[in-house]
């Protein structure tokens, strides 16, 4: 069976959630517990990892499951960013612009195998395990956009939240506006939604003085830490998953 969810409004929540919790739970670790970038991407790569051989292993869609590697991949995008712009002194846009780089060249591969790019019908492993690591590097590349809007465009943590917003509600418009491939606007949101959530993240842990909220980065993670799991309790059994490919 395809273990893929349909693309909805639903999921579009859940993706802003964990992706928000994502840069949170990177901070919590890496900064507030102090294990630092490169330790911290370690472990949360490996977490990733293991989620996305339970995820390759299962048979069939498991809303929680699927979730779950969604976040491990934001997670370990955030520290990863963290660690190229941060600790190995890339910078923002530098770090862009090479894990830009990273991603087009996933998809080109996964164009070049011949088999089509679409989010909805994936069923062998190969092809899923694309579209897992297409996932970690645009989050990972969400993360970097994000710091980058944040720190060095002079917008602050609620000015880059106002323009990704303004740019997911472009796509949204384009999506039942016009004919431009559905697999397009989708990994554009799908990268979108990641630097989204990292400013939002910022707008809930920053202190005031920094334009964020100071609800520190515990606090922030435990409460989308529990939005994100009643959403996927109320919304998992309806969003059922996506038709298998013939």
């Amino acid at each position: 069976m395809n273990k893929l969810p349909r693309i909805t409004a639903a999921f579009w929540v859940m993706k802003i959630c964990a992706t928000t919790l994502g840069e949170t739970a990177g901070d919590l670790l890496s900064m507030t517990l102090n294990v630092g970038y490169a330790a911290s991407s370690l472990i949360l790569i490996a977490v990733f990892l293991v989620t996305l051989a339970a995820q390759l292993a299962s048979a069939r869609y498991h809303p929680l499951l699927y979730w779950t590697v969604i976040l491990s991949t934001s997670t370990a995008g955030t520290t990863m960013s963290d660690y190229m712009d941060r600790t190995l002194g890339l910078g923002y846009a530098t770090g862009s612009a090479i894990l830009l780089g990273i991603l087009l060249a996933i998809f080109g591969l996964w164009r070049w195998s011949g088999i089509s790019l679409s989010v909805e019908k994936i069923a062998s492993r190969p092809v899923e395990a694309l579209y897992w690591t297409a996932i970690l590097f645009s989050n990972t590349l969400g993360t970097a956009l994000g710091d980058f809007l944040a720190d060095d465009s002079g917008l602050g943590f609620a000015g880059g939240a106002l323009l990704i917003g303004g740019l997911l509600a472009v796509v949204l418009v384009l999506h039942f506006a016009t004919s431009l491939p559905k697999v397009l606007l989708f990994w554009v949101a799908f990268v979108l939604t990641r630097p989204f959530g990292a400013t939002f993240g910022d707008v809930l842990t920053k202190p005031a003085e920094h334009g964020g909220l100071n609800l520190g980065t515990i606090g922030s993670s435990l409460v989308l830490l529990a939005i994100l799991l009643v959403v996927i309790a109320k919304t998992g059994r309806q969003v059922e998953p996506a038709a298998a490919v013939d």
